[in-house]
């Protein structure tokens, strides 16, 4: 019992001196970086977050312009000599221009988009960016948008209106054959450069 005793104290001693020397490090199970309460709503707010962005954007543009201009010129001369008829002559000359245009634009893009959060501002505001890409009909259609939010502006389903995204940058283009056939030939564009 003795001996016991002794090997209980050695085996005691020995973690105790181990626990001294080696230093403890307790991890916590909170991470102030990633924490998100229970109650919070599910916002974008920090960076590589996510939200979708609803576009819709119309774009209307009317240009009238109307020229007129009008211009009178004459010009009359007498001659009179003594014991001679009188000579007179007169040399006029009028013009009239009137000219006018009209131009007219009118688009319209419905699309609803999900960015990430690339930087939070020291103001609170997130710099968001993102892209989608379809393909329809054999046509490649691109979506790109970037831009500044307020989080105020952000709903409670984590969607924002693109009329809510300051310094907006939304870009839609499309490649395929319809795009193609609307852009005019090389030589047209030449043609163009050149005046003609």
């Amino acid at each position: 019992m003795k001996n016991l005793a002794c090997v209980i104290a050695l085996a005691l001693g020995g973690i105790l001196t181990l626990g001294a020397a080696a230093p403890l490090n307790a991890q916590s199970l909170y991470d102030e970086a990633q924490f998100r309460s229970l109650t919070a709503d599910n916002k974008a707010s920090r960076i590589g977050d996510v939200l979708t962005i609803q576009v819709v954007e119309n774009a209307t543009a009317t240009v009238n312009a109307d020229t007129g201009s009008q211009r009178n010129n004459g010009l009359t001369v007498d001659l009179t000599r003594p014991k001679a008829p009188a000579l007179s002559a007169g040399l006029g000359t009028s013009s009239d221009f009137d000219g006018g245009g009209r131009t007219e634009r009118a688009g319209r893009l419905l699309a609803q988009l999900t960015v990430k959060v690339d930087a939070v501002l020291a103001n609170g505001d997130l710099l968001v960016s993102g892209e989608q890409q379809l393909m329809i009909n054999d046509e490649r259609q691109r979506i790109a948008i970037s831009g500044r939010v307020r989080p105020v502006d952000i709903s409670e389903a984590n969607v924002v209106p693109s009329s809510r995204v300051a310094d907006a940058d939304i870009t839609y283009v499309g490649d395929g054959l319809i795009a193609s056939k609307q852009r005019p030939p090389w030589w047209r564009q030449v043609l163009d450069v050149l005046g003609f």
